[in-house]
Order: structure tokens, then C-alpha cells, then sequence
């Protein structure tokens, strides 16, 4: 639950699902009575002392309406079934999720070239060789991600993308990749080289809910 700084002001902290109320309760500790209101994306939290805290909510919509906590509390929980797509050039990872369970997963790695300071025809003749690569990296990801998520496709919630957006939007000229496209959801993943390890730790960052704080002046 690391805090980052948030644009506009104050912090962005990510709690997981089963910790949602209990950070709340910790929440009221720290500032007091709140009233909470929302909608079907946000749930906004504002305390005593000024303090504010604004819940996004996992895989909108939610169902609007008071209880508001609660409400949101019940649906960040929700035991859904992601797809996910990691892509770097480095390698390639796709996967299913059954709530925080991977029930289905492919995993590979391709060589990419790093850059040369060669200059002339050679520098040339390495920058095609790289891009070669890298669109084998992308045509053999997205291959993978049809074979890893379209056999479960009608029972999708939401397919989360990650690794490197440059990577990434190199599949969405894929027109095999829309029906799985269609279905993206945030948060981006920002993670490193796709391994197995890495898409099995995917659900830590795409169940999340984020949290705004703002302190009070």
C-alpha cells in the first residue's frame, strides 16, 4: 500500500480488496466522522477535519445508491474472470484469472537487440534486424493471447493489458485481438519482462482499489 504523490494534490495509495474496510476504519481513526457519496465510479469520503478520500471503484460500473461503502466494499470483492496480456519486447505473457486464482497461462521470451552506437549502412542494417524482432515479439504475443483467452472469452468480466505501452499498442493494429480489446479495463500494468512469477502477482495490482487522500490544510 505504497503512497505515491497525486496530480492535483494529495497521495494515491492501492489497497487490496479484503483490506478496503479496515482502511477506512483506519481512516475515520485518523480524521473523524465522515459522509460518504459516489456514484458508479468513484465513492468519495469526506471526513470531519477536512480530510478527503476518494475510492475509485475496480471494474466500473458499480450499482449506484447508499450504503455507499458497502456497496463498494461487495463489489471490489467480487470473485471476477480476468484475461491478461502482458507484452515487452523482451517477452510475452497471457493469462486467466478466476478472482486471484490463474486458471490458465502461457508464457515466452524472444531475443531484441538493444541499440548500437554503430553508425553509417551497419547501424542501418541493425535498427531493421531489431525492428524484425520486435514484430515477431509482438505477432507471436499476440498468437499467444488468442490461444490463452479466446477459449474463455464468454466468460471474460474484463481483459487487463500490461507490461510496456509502446508494446502493448503494437497489438491493436491485431484485428484478431478485437473481441478481447473490446473488452480492456484499467489500471495499465506496469510491470517488468512478463514471467510467470510476475502474471501470477497480476491480480495484487488489477483487484486494487485506488484510494486519493487529501489531508486536511
Amino acid at each position: 500500500m505504497g503512497a505515491r504523490p497525486a496530480k492535483g494534490g494529495g497521495r494515491w495509495v492501492s489497497v487490496p480488496p479484503e483490506r478496503v474496510h479496515p482502511w477506512i476504519d483506519g481512516f475515520a481513526g485518523r480524521h473523524g466522522p465522515f459522509e460518504a457519496s459516489g456514484d458508479e465510479r468513484t465513492v468519495r469520503l469526506v471526513a470531519a477535519d477536512g480530510g478527503v478520500a476518494e475510492l475509485h471503484v475496480p471494474f466500473p460500473p458499480m450499482r449506484p445508491g447508499p450504503p455507499h461503502v458497502t456497496r463498494l466494499v461487495e463489489h471490489a470483492r467480487a470473485e471476477r474472470r480476468v484475461g491478461v496480456v502482458l507484452v515487452r519486447l523482451g517477452g510475452y505473457a497471457a493469462g486467466v484469472f478466476h478472482g486471484g486464482s490463474l486458471v490458465a497461462s502461457k508464457v515466452g521470451a524472444r531475443l531484441v537487440q538493444g541499440r548500437t552506437a554503430a553508425g553509417g549502412w551497419s547501424q542501418q542494417r541493425f535498427a531493421r534486424r531489431r525492428d524484425n524482432q520486435a514484430s515477431k515479439v509482438f505477432e507471436v504475443a499476440a498468437d499467444t493471447a488468442l490461444r490463452v483467452l479466446s477459449p474463455h472469452l464468454e466468460e471474460l468480466d474484463a481483459v487487463v493489458l500490461g507490461g510496456d505501452r509502446k508494446a502493448v499498442d503494437s497489438l491493436r493494429s491485431d484485428r484478431r485481438l478485437a473481441p478481447l480489446l473490446a473488452m480492456e479495463a484499467e489500471p495499465f500494468l506496469v510491470v517488468p519482462d512478463p514471467r510467470l512469477a510476475i502474471l501470477r502477482d497480476t491480480p495484487q495490482l488489477f483487484r486494487a482499489v485506488r484510494i486519493r487522500v487529501v489531508d486536511p490544510a
